[in-house]
Formats: structure tokens, sequence, C-alpha cells
């Protein structure tokens, strides 16, 4: 049969193992010619003293040749959201913007109505990931207490802290907005998105949420592995400055992901009458956002996009 070449039978030899040393994790590349000892990861600390990103080594493989290559990769750790004591939701998480995601969930899954019902946020690390203990005003303390006694079983990710179907779907506000954005303007925003997204440029492998208001640009952005656990960042950092009602109103969120319905849901409590993303709705978040009153709009790209519903917030220059 075919000869393999030397380089073919290196990269057949070639193998990658995870060896525990004091410096962290290393990676040892070996072949037919020997052993090279990588240097171990790297993580780059946000302000708080977290990683949310790692540098390690890998294998990078070309048509013709392989070699040891450096990356950034996102950080994902187990973050469990703990209100007087009792866990309501565990999600897997960017370690960053914390205390934005701690409010921004609890408004947006309805445990809380205002942020003024927090009375501390306290964060925990854990050896298996990290808590973030809410303590909440006395009233909301009892209603959560009451939920958590006809709870039926374990809540999962995404849609939190629910124990039917028609809470998983619950009747969500109605938007009613006369809020007009040019489609040139829309575009324009999700391009300048890019810029603001500093952990993706470095991994390539997050998502990111934004308002975008018109006259003012973009307000405010956050990152996340998880494209909810950014939506709910973002609205953290809204409701942390004391503009997340108004402000949301008057602009559209920006998802660098799909629509899925529970994004729509975050849309709706968070006020926003737009919602526009760099790929396409599921069909229950259209159908879901049609009833909310929430325009949609998807494959946001430099070329233009698609409106699903309710397209009449979208200026359109008429040739």
């Amino acid at each position: 049969g075919d000869q393999l070449s030397d380089e073919a039978l290196d990269l057949v030899w070639a193998r990658l193992a995870r060896l525990r040393h004091p410096g962290g994790l290393a990676t040892i590349w070996t072949n037919r010619e020997g052993a090279v000892t990588l240097p171990p990861p790297t993580a780059t600390l946000d302000r708080m003293g977290r990683a949310p990103s790692l540098t390690v080594t890998a294998l990078k493989v070309g048509p013709r040749a392989s070699a040891p290559s450096r990356r950034a990769i996102p950080e994902e750790t187990a973050v469990a959201l703990v209100y007087d004591g009792g866990t309501e939701a565990v999600m897997m998480a960017t370690p960053a913007d914390l205390e934005d995601f701690a409010l921004g969930f609890s408004l947006n899954e309805g445990v809380i109505g205002a942020a003024a019902e927090i009375r501390s946020i306290e964060i925990a690390d854990q050896t298996d990931g990290i808590e973030l203990r809410l303590w909440l005003a006395a009233d909301r303390a009892h209603a959560l207490a009451g939920r958590r006694r006809t709870r039926a079983g374990p809540t999962g990710c995404g849609l939190c802290g629910v124990d039917s179907l028609a809470e998983a779907l619950r009747p969500l506000p109605a938007i009613e907005s006369t809020l007009t954005i040019p489609a040139a303007d829309l575009i324009a925003a999700m391009r300048a998105l890019s810029d603001l997204q500093a952990l993706n440029r470095e991994t390539r492998a997050v998502h990111a949420a934004a308002l975008f208001v018109p006259g003012e640009g973009i307000i405010a952005a956050r990152e996340d592995v998880g494209r909810h656990n950014a939506l709910d960042k973002l609205a953290g950092a809204l409701a942390r400055e004391g503009r997340s009602a108004a402000k949301a109103s008057s602009g559209a969120i920006l998802m660098t992901s799909r629509i899925s319905v529970e994004l729509v849901q975050k849309a709706a409590i968070m006020g926003a009458p737009i919602l526009a993303a760099v790929s396409a709705p599921t069909a229950l978040a259209l159908r879901t956002a049609d009833g909310a009153g929430i325009t949609l709009a998807g494959i946001v790209r430099d070329d233009g996009f698609e409106v699903f519903t309710w397209p009449e917030r979208i200026g359109v220059e008429r040739g």
C-alpha cells in the first residue's frame, strides 16, 4: 500500500498527556523523536482575582505539519445562586461580573421585583465552584420559601427554579412601544459590539449581550459562556446603575447567539421592545416574542437581517 510520510507518522505517534505538577497542568507532546514539555497554563485574572480565561497548550494540526501552540480558552465554573441559605439554581458560567449575574438572574427569574429587595450579596469561593449568597428582604424571602415548598423536583439550566411546564412558559408582560430603530443603526450596533467583546476576542468561545440605545450607542455589554448568563449579567449591570427598565425599554438588546425562548422571556422581563441576534430564532422563541409584542431581528449581518415579528419597529429605507 501507500507509504505514510514522516510527518504523517509523527502525527500518528503524537499524543497529548496532562500531568500534575506544582505549576499547574503541563502538556507533554511526544513523537518518535522524543518528548517536548510545554509551559503550564496561565490565567488572566479579573479585578476580583478570578480567571475568566486560561491560556493552555494544544497540538495545532495542519494539512502538512503539526506543532505545539498556545491558545486562550474561557473558564466555565459551577456558580450556585443561594438565597437566604438555600440553593435555587446551579449554573455553569464564566467567573466574571458575578455581582451583575446575581442581580440580573434574580430579576429575570422573578425571585425579586427590584434591586432594593436584595439586602446583601456575598461571593464565596468554594472547592468545586462559586456560591453567590443573596439575602432578601423579608417579604421576598417568605415568597421564595413558599415557592420552594411547592416545588416537585430539581431544577435545570436556562429555565431555572420552575416545577411545571406551565411555569416554564409563564405569561410575560406585554411590550407596548413606539420605538423605531433604523435598520442601518441596528447593523452598525451589532458590528460595534465585536469591539466590546474582550473575552471573546481572546478565546473565540463566549457569547455577548448588549443594550443599544439610539443616540447613545451601546451603553452596556457583558460576556459569558452561556448566552442566557450573558443576558442576566447585562440586566444586572443595568439594574446596578439604576437604569434597567427605562433604558431597556428605549433600546434593543443585542445577542451574539441564536434566539432561544429563555432569551425572549428575559428580554420581556427587562422591558425591551427589540431583540436582535446574529443567528435565527427557534420556533418557540418566535411564537413567544410575537405574543409578548417583541420585535425579533435575526441573522444580523453587514448586508442586512431578517425581521420575524413586529417589523414596524425597524425603519427601512424604501427605494
